[in-house]
């Protein structure tokens, strides 16, 4: 009965709290192990596993299967081995020193141009069809609101005019526009690039891009399939833009005051 004690001062209570401590332990550890599946073992800034690991184990395999086909995923030991060298170099041997990149930052993909290894795939909607997509291939989307950009002459931070708005991508479950198509050259070349909607700015006459200059609208990241945009893609041109924030101009670097 309650309040009998088993031995000493032990009795059903003590039984219970101490049950209770013991499911919280395991659940700590068992939560904090399965959240080291993504980003783990630890590396340094320089590519190398890191010396402190932590208190935890790393976990043991895991097999995911995907949703719609899109095969399988086994973490951790599936994530990304192959890690690219950066292009960076650190500004002294002191821990926790900047780095500074060693060539094109915005082509090399660091600072401010980084960009994560997404999977190289379309993302879904609930339904498994691709989320984004033009608007020239969307049947049932027409501008309800707002400014048009279609047809409108693309102008970048340093004031040149480096095309001109032929589409709009559209993400369809959301009803937002996530992306508009640029023809490199007003008179139409066929060479088209992605600019991210919001990079861009619609005015009455003009797209204005403040991030790029002339000079870096030609190495904007490509896609490869005509009327879908992966994550891979997405991505890049999206940590392109970010990056000309800062690298387009060298003068972006400096301080402010």
């Amino acid at each position: 009965m309650v309040g009998t004690d088993f031995f000493g001062n032990f009795d059903l209570a003590s039984a219970a709290i101490w049950l209770f401590w013991i499911f919280f332990a395991g659940l700590i550890y068992y939560l904090q192990t399965e959240n080291m599946r993504e980003g783990y073992p630890l590396e340094t800034d320089d590519g190398a596993i890191a010396p402190n690991q932590g208190p935890f184990p790393v976990p043991k395999d895991k097999t995911f299967i995907l949703r719609d086909g899109r095969g399988e995923l086994t973490v951790p030991s599936g994530q990304h081995p192959d890690r690219q060298v950066l292009a960076l170099q650190r500004t002294s041997k002191a821990a926790g020193s900047p780095y500074v990149p060693t060539g094109d930052a915005m082509m090399d993909g660091v600072g401010p141009a980084a960009w994560a290894p997404r999977r190289d795939v379309p993302e879904l909607d609930a339904h498994g069809h691709a989320k984004i997509k033009p608007m020239s291939a969307l049947a049932d989307f027409t501008v309800s609101a707002g400014r048009d950009p279609r047809g409108k002459p693309v102008v970048t931070g340093d004031g040149e005019v480096v095309g001109r708005v032929t589409d709009m991508w559209i993400d369809v479950p959301e009803q937002l526009v996530r992306y508009l198509t640029m023809d490199l050259n007003p008179e139409g070349t066929g060479q088209t690039r992605l600019i991210p909607m919001n990079f861009a700015k619609v005015g009455s006459d003009r797209v204005t891009i403040r991030s790029l200059y002339a000079h870096n609208v030609a190495d904007i990241p490509t896609i490869g399939g005509g009327d879908q945009i992966t994550l891979l893609e997405e991505e890049k041109v999206m940590a392109y833009f970010g990056g000309g924030t800062m690298y387009a101009d060298p003068r972006r670097q400096e301080p402010k005051f």
